[in-house]
């Protein structure tokens, strides 16, 4: 077949000619070739059917996310040069402090 211009074999016309009207294209040569690359598992969705989420808590999306952003913060680990340029900041205000610069407002 001639198939229109373009990258033929990443818009995938052989598992368009492959796969049957109702059909399905997980199973397809082309999407099992590319499966690891081309899809990736959101971190808040949670795919389980629903027994399986009620058995392991049937945490809500917010929750789910709430969790990662608490798991993010807590293993954070500052650059090195962060305390180096917290200390030149601390510095600099307290030197534009004393020229007379105006105080923080907090």
């Amino acid at each position: 077949k001639k198939w229109p211009p373009g990258d033929e074999d990443a818009i995938g016309f052989e598992a368009i000619a492959e796969v049957q009207p109702g059909g399905h294209f997980f199973s397809a040569t082309h999407t099992m070739t590319r499966y690891r690359t081309a899809f990736y598992e959101p971190l808040v969705a949670d795919w389980s059917n629903f027994g399986n989420w009620t058995q392991s808590g049937g945490k809500t999306a917010t929750e789910r996310a709430t969790g990662i952003w608490k798991r993010i913060l807590s293993d954070f680990q500052p650059p090195a040069s962060a305390a180096a340029t917290a200390g030149v900041l601390d510095e600099f205000v307290a030197r534009r402090t004393e020229e007379g610069g105006a105080a923080p407002v907090s």
